[in-house]
């Protein structure tokens, strides 16, 4: 398994733990933000380990603020990470899996992406353009055995929702039938089931994991 992000020690922990558990992982720098980066690092975790049949994106930024007083490098930071960071990984990793002929390509996308989100015009449209680019793939790469999915989170407990205060946590709340938030080994799990063979029909779609906050 490759692991890439920006934070290193980070990703060395959960190599550590995958290492525990029995697994193996490689870790590799990657910043979103950089086409040099996102080429140095698919070709280096191609060379470690011979090909790329399983790509997740998983990056996320958040700059929010009302449309009104978004400046411009708000919208092209959360863009050029949340949306092009995944446009290059991905094409940087697709001739892997199409000689194999065979792929998956997993990207996280929000539930913001398909409500809007007031305050949130540039993190909204950056994932609901992950949706878009993730139909377009899945129609593209079908013919190569490569299915394209993407998940919806709703509110789960990460370190992007833990800045919240308390009356915003429970206004979210309020809005989820479940009645409460969600765990990203929730998440993961979701991964799992569309990187596997049992979802080898699934293509093009959004799995929505949200406790019924949206019900598209």
């Amino acid at each position: 398994m490759a692991l890439a992000a920006r934070n290193e020690a980070k990703l060395n922990e959960v190599a550590e733990e995958i290492a525990a558990q029995g697994g193996a992982a490689a870790v590799f720098a990657l910043d979103l933000a950089s086409e040099e980066s996102i080429k140095g690092c698919a070709k280096a975790a191609i060379g470690h380990f011979g090909a790329i049949e399983i790509l997740v994106n998983n990056a996320g930024i958040t700059r929010d603020t009302l449309m009104l007083r978004m400046k411009r490098a708000d919208w092209d930071d959360v863009i050029q990470t949340n949306l092009t960071g995944t446009f290059l990984m991905t094409q940087a990793v697709m001739s892997s899996m199409l000689r194999a002929r065979w792929g998956r390509i997993i990207s996280i996308s929000s539930v913001v992406g398909e409500t809007g989100q007031a305050g949130q015009a540039n993190y909204a449209a950056s994932k609901a353009g992950l949706i878009g680019l993730t139909k377009s793939l899945a129609r593209e790469l079908a013919s190569r055995n490569i299915t394209a999915n993407a998940i919806a989170p709703g509110y789960i407990e990460t370190a992007m929702t833990a800045v919240l205060d308390e009356k915003q946590r429970e206004s979210m709340l309020a809005q989820i039938p479940l009645g409460r938030s969600g765990t990203d080994a929730e998440i993961a799990s979701a991964v799992r089931f569309l990187a596997s063979e049992e979802a080898g029909y699934i293509t093009g779609h959004v799995l929505d994991v949200n406790g019924g906050m949206y019900m598209g």
